[in-house]
C-alpha cells in the first residue's frame, strides 16, 4: 500500500510447516486454491492494509478453516519469509516492492512469471559452530533451483541459514527438485 492509498497484492502461498521446528519448511506459490477462495484471501489482505493504513509491504498469514472460511492469524509489515520466492517468481519481489513505497515511486507488477516451492534452510540436528555447507554442486546442477544463503557465520540446530527457491511451470517436477535438495543440501558446523 503507497502513500495515496493505492494497493497491489500477490497471489497466495501455501505454507508446509514443520511441526518440530515451528517453521515454514517449504511454500508454494501460487497456492492450491480456487480462483473465488484466493480472491477472499487477496481482499481480506487487502481490507487489512487499509485498515492499518499501513504504507509499506504487509505479509498477511491467513488459516482457512474446515468449512472454507477465512481467517486472519498474523500480519507481518515488512519483507516475510513466506514472499521470498518473489525474487523468481514474480515480476516485481517482495523487496523491490518495499524499497519502490519508500521512494514513492509506481506499484510494481505483482504478476507471478513462474509458479514455485521454496525450501527453507536450517541448521542440521546437532550443530552448534561454523557454518558448513554441503551438497551445493548437486543442487546447483538442477533446473530452475536458485540457492540464498543468509551469510551467517554461526550454524545452530533449528536456526534459519537460507531458502532453495525452484522456479518450474510444472510444480509436481518442481517437488521431485524439491526431495533432491532436501536428500543433498545441508547447513551445519564444522
Amino acid at each position: 500500500r503507497d502513500a495515496l492509498g493505492g494497493v497491489v497484492a500477490y497471489d497466495p502461498v501455501e505454507m508446509v510447516f514443520d511441526p518440530e521446528a515451528n517453521l515454514i519448511d517449504y511454500l508454494r506459490y501460487p497456492a492450491n486454491l480456487s480462483p473465488s477462495l484466493s480472491q477472499e484471501c487477496i481482499a481480506l489482505a487487502l481490507r487489512a492494509a487499509k485498515s492499518f493504513q499501513i504504507e509499506g509491504l504487509l505479509a498477511v498469514e491467513l488459516f482457512i478453516t474446515q468449512e472454507k472460511q477465512v481467517i486472519i492469524n498474523e500480519v507481518a509489515p515488512r519483507p516475510h519469509n513466506s514472499g521470498h520466492q518473489s525474487i523468481e517468481s514474480s515480476v516485481t519481489s517482495q523487496y523491490e516492492q518495499h524499497l519502490r513505497i519508500l521512494l514513492d515511486l509506481p506499484l510494481g507488477d505483482t504478476t507471478i512469471k513462474t509458479p514455485s516451492l521454496m525450501l527453507n534452510l536450517v541448521g542440521a540436528s546437532h550443530s552448534d559452530g561454523p557454518t558448513r555447507v554441503d551438497g551445493m554442486k548437486e543442487t546447483c546442477a538442477l533446473p530452475g533451483t536458485k540457492v540464498h544463503l543468509y551469510g551467517k557465520k554461526h550454524c545452530r540446530a533449528g536456526r534459519k541459514m537460507g531458502h532453495v527457491t525452484i522456479v518450474d511451470q510444472d510444480l509436481e517436477r518442481a517437488a521431485k527438485s524439491l526431495e533432491i535438495v532436501r536428500d543433498n543440501l545441508a547447513i551445519r558446523s564444522h
